[in-house]
This record gives C-alpha cells, structure tokens and sequence, in this order.
C-alpha cells in the first residue's frame, strides 16, 4: 500500500487542532468542558448544560429587547373640554391667627400658674412671654377646649362678599383649624352632605366666575411676635385616617392629596413612637395604626420633647418604616391646577372710608386706643380687597 495514502489529510488536521485549541482556551463556560471531555457521557452532559443555559440567556437578551422597543416614545397629552365649570373653592386666611383681646387673659393665667412669667400686663407683651404660646394652645387642645374663641370669626372681618354679582355671606363659608392661620374659611367647599348645597359654577347667574371681598383684618389685634403684619402608581381615595381628619373641616368633601396622606401617616408613627402626636398637626387628633381600623383619640407632645422631632426624621428616613406607615401614600392620579395672575390697586378708595369706619365701629372686636384720632390710618393698615375670577 502507498505509503502517501495512509498518512492524514494536513488541512483536515490543522482544522481540528485549531478549533479544539479554541475549545479549550475560550472564556465562554461549557465549550472548555466538552473539548476536554474524555467519554461520551461527559461530553453529552457539558453539550446539554451548554444547550440550555445558551437558551435562558437568549431568552433574557429577547426580553430586553423588546422591551426597550415597547417603551414609550411620546407623550400623549388630551384635553377635556368642560362645561359648565366649576368654580374653584377659594380659602381665605387672617395672617395672624389669635386675637390679643382673647387670647392675653387666659394666656396670662397659664403661665403665671406655672410661674413661667408673673405678671398681670396685658399691655405689654415681651418676646420672652411668645415663647410659651405655643405651649399654652397644645395644653389648651390637651384639654379639650375648643380655640375657637382666640380666633377671628368671619364676620367680623368680611366687610361684603360678591360673586357673580351675587351677595355671599358668612354662611357660605366653611372653616378649618390652622396651626399657622387659626380658623380659615373656605367658599364653595364642595361638601360631603349637599342637601341644600351644590358646587358654583363659573357661568352662575351669566357671569365668568368672579369672586370679589373686601376685609378688614384689625392687624392692632395681633399678638406680638407671632404675627408682624398682614412612572408609579396613583391613589384618589382618601384612606380612613384621612377622612378622620376631614371630619375637622365641617363636612367639607375634600380628596385624597398626597401630603395630606403623609401628614396622617407621620401622626400615625409619631403616637406610636412616642405615646403623644406632633404639637402643630391639630386638624389631626385622631390616629389610625397599621394593620388596625380603629381610631385612637391622641394627646399632644410637648413642644420641647423631641421625641416627636426624631420620630419624624425616622420615618422620613427609614424606607422599611415608610412603606409599612404609608403605603397608600403615592401620587394623586389627576390634579387640577389653577393659574393665577396677580394685580394689586391702592385701596380703599376715599368714598368708601366712612362706609368702612362704620363697619369697623359696629364689629365685636375692641377698636385701638386712639381709634378716634387714626381711625384713617388704621383702615388704610388694614382693609383687605380680594377679587378672584375664573376665566373659562
């Protein structure tokens, strides 16, 4: 037999020797395993775990893939039409949120019994004394003494209320506590309990929505040193917390707010951290706790415990106690925003300086000691015009 025949093909070797070198040298896992296999058997197994986790990573590359190709690349904006519109529910505030002639005589008392002061002046009042108020309304709240009466009432600084060219009045008005404002009152709050009640149209009577009030806010009534002058999911269904604290508002049917849900939350965590809620959330004296549907009447901490302080930086820091406080508190699912554009006028105008003068002397509210003498300077320091207008 010809020697030359027997001997093997140089091409066909010089193939196998190069792709077994790159079998056995490649940093892709399985193919070294199958090139140095030495039985069937163990070359079957390397080719089959190659086989099948080559296909769950080719499933995952698809997967990705078509999920970069699914995601959105415009934003689709619609706009619903209304008609007719309602007009937005308007909440007028006095900046200060105490009245000095109610408030120094009780205040007084509270702070002389504590031996905090010892004085009988109510003329003078020092930024020492403001640094107790505070403490005097969350005992006052403790006790359950209503604030009301430290308040200014609506009545007597609304001088007249127009909408539409319609009369409103004080009854149109619902109010809500304030720790920052005292008593707020709300026009066209829709309620939850309409019997007699319904949400204003913009088009009410044939106008555009104009909302016009005139106010004095009898600023020589401020107390000292609290006032100086005038891709997620969504929720739209208040959870039972909040509607325990909505019930504060007079039966005013508010939605769910995002910041009103952290708000009751962070109360939430705050009694149960602490045994008390935080001194300035007083529309929320009633808490809620994870995992319950019981209302628990609370008490107020002390203003200078800090416990309160700390519970609240926990929480807002803590991402495991965050999700089991607040789960339900995402984003509002749609939001009405109303854009506003201010102007300002000198007012008020001299034909209406005895008109106001009237009004001011005919109010429950004690007129300062020189009233007779500035009576003009104190209308120009306090009378307040608002003039609110929905253009559809």
């Amino acid at each position: 037999m010809d020697a030359e025949v027997l001997k093997a093909d140089p091409k066909a070797r010089g193939t196998r020797s190069i792709i077994r070198e790159f079998s056995l040298n490649t940093s892709t896992h399985g193919i070294p395993g199958i090139a140095r296999s030495r039985s069937i058997q163990n070359r079957i197994f390397w080719c089959i775990s190659t086989l099948i986790f080559t296909g769950v990573m080719i499933f995952f590359i698809t997967q990705s893939i078509r999920a970069y190709f699914e995601y959105p690349s415009q934003t689709s904006v619609s706009i619903a039409v209304e008609w007719p519109q309602a007009f937005p529910a308007v909440t007028i505030c006095n900046y200060s949120p105490l009245r000095y002639d109610r408030f120094i005589g009780s205040f007084l008392n509270y702070t002389n019994t504590l031996n905090l002061t010892n004085t009988t002046d109510t003329t003078n009042f020092t930024f020492a004394q403001s640094l107790y108020i505070n403490d005097f309304l969350v005992y006052k709240l403790n006790q359950g003494e209503s604030l009301n009466d430290l308040f200014f009432p609506l009545e007597s600084m609304m001088m007249d209320c127009v909408y539409n060219k319609i009369s409103c009045y004080a009854t149109n008005f619902t109010s809500f506590i304030s720790s920052a404002y005292g008593l707020c009152y709300t026009f066209n709050a829709k309620l939850r309990d309409s019997f007699n009640t319904r949400v204003r149209n913009s088009s009410e009577n044939g106008g555009t929505g104009v909302l016009q009030t005139h106010f004095y806010v009898h600023q020589h009534q401020y107390v000292p040193y609290l006032s100086y002058a005038p891709y997620t999911t969504c929720n739209d269904k208040p959870n039972l917390g909040m509607q325990i604290m909505f019930d504060q508002y007079q039966g005013a049917d508010y939605a769910y707010t995002q910041f009103q849900c952290y708000t009751v939350c962070l109360q939430a965590y705050i009694y149960q951290k602490c045994g008390c809620g935080h001194p300035f959330r007083w529309a929320i004296r009633s808490v809620v706790l994870p995992g319950t549907d019981k209302a628990i009447n609370i008490s107020f901490c002390d203003i200078k415990n800090p416990c309160y302080i700390e519970a609240a930086a926990e929480l807002m820091n803590t991402r495991s106690i965050w999700t089991t406080y607040c789960p339900d508190c995402t984003e509002e699912c749609s939001t009405s925003d109303f854009l506003i554009k201010s102007s300002s006028l000198l007012a008020p105008p001299q034909f209406l300086m005895n008109d106001i003068k009237r009004f001011v002397e005919s109010s429950k509210i004690p007129l300062p000691a020189n009233w007779s003498t500035s009576w003009a300077f104190e209308i120009q320091s306090n009378y307040v015009s608002n003039r609110s207008l929905d253009w559809d």
